[in-house]
């Protein structure tokens, strides 16, 4: 499973992140010689974790917790351990895919650590429009990667998808940022979106869902977290609606990644003090997509006239 030639540093989630295992969706961190080494702050490795799951397994036949660590544990692919904000062990098991393994490395491995930075993750996708960062959010089927897609077709760059992590910053608006140029498409949505399949990869064991770079539109620079756009379906046209008061808290928590684990990780009242803040200082509008036919260009415009409404309102 390990590298030849030693580990590889790369640069995602505002991280630098070295790992004995090949990621190549993420951009290169490779130091320039003339400049000082820097330190990652996360790494990746391979250690057997069996014994520590038997220990620390109690109520969970995927999750374990323990002091400064939680693991996973995926059939058929491997136990991973997420120490601290700071390292990502991976135990494979036999015959596992390494494919397989860098789904989870990048998705809920990435959450989990961001969490114990105290970086918020958001479960969508983020888009830079206009030197600002606008988040897509939405339940599952909500056609967040379809919306998002579209809108980089009309001309707007990518920050991160799936995962979105936020920092907290010296301003009043948090930063998104860059994660690594690669969306997760289904193909029906390639075929609305007017898309070939030819020469993607299937991601592993979703082999209707495909993994499609972007580099040419993706945004390698922090960006102000201006809004976030909730995508819902509805039975009648499309709409687009501010949320407002409490209901602005009750969607950040409903779309922060993976947010069961914040209890069992101690971290419900910084989560509390993250999102009632952020509620306050973000623009949120909920959009309305009818469960059949083609909307988006319709949303596409909504979006628009939220942005522009509130850049010069």
């Amino acid at each position: 499973m390990k590298l030849p030639g030693g580990n590889r540093r790369y640069r995602s989630f505002g991280l630098i992140i070295e790992s004995e295992f090949l990621l190549p969706e993420l951009p290169s961190a490779e130091e320039n010689r003339r400049e000082p080494a820097i330190e990652p702050q996360v790494t990746m490795a391979e250690r057997s974790l069996d014994l520590l799951w038997q220990r620390l397994k109690t109520r969970h036949d995927y999750l374990a917790f323990g002091e400064d660590i939680v693991l996973l544990r995926i059939p058929d692919t491997a136990i991973f351990g997420m120490q601290d904000g700071h390292t990502i062990w991976v135990s494979p098991f036999p015959n596992a895919s390494l494919d397989k393994i860098r789904l989870y490395l990048l998705g809920s491995c990435m959450g989990v650590i961001l969490m114990q930075r105290r970086i918020m993750p958001l479960h969508g996708s983020a888009l830079a429009i206009d030197g600002r960062a606008y988040a897509i959010v939405g339940a599952s089927g909500a056609g967040k990667s379809t919306l998002s897609s579209y809108l980089l077709q009309q001309g707007h760059g990518l920050l991160s998808d799936d995962l979105i992590a936020v920092h907290a910053s010296d301003q009043e608006t948090p930063l998104v940022m860059p994660a690594y140029p690669q969306q997760k498409i289904w193909q029906e949505s390639m075929q609305l979106l007017g898309k070939s399949t030819d020469g993607l990869q299937p991601l592993f064991e979703r082999e209707t869902k495909y993994a499609v770079p972007v580099a040419g539109q993706f945004c390698n620079k922090p960006m102000p977290l201006a809004g976030i756009f909730e995508l819902v379906k509805g039975n009648n046209d499309a709409a687009v609606a501010p949320i407002e008061g409490l209901e602005r808290f009750h969607a950040l928590l409903r779309h922060t990644f993976r947010g069961f684990m914040l209890q069992p990780l101690g971290l419900m009242e910084w989560h509390f003090q993250t999102i009632t803040k952020y509620s306050v200082h973000i623009d949120m509008y909920r959009l309305t997509r009818p469960s059949h036919g083609d909307s988006l260009d319709e949303l596409h415009r909504f979006v628009n006239q939220s942005i522009y409404k509130e850049m010069f309102s």
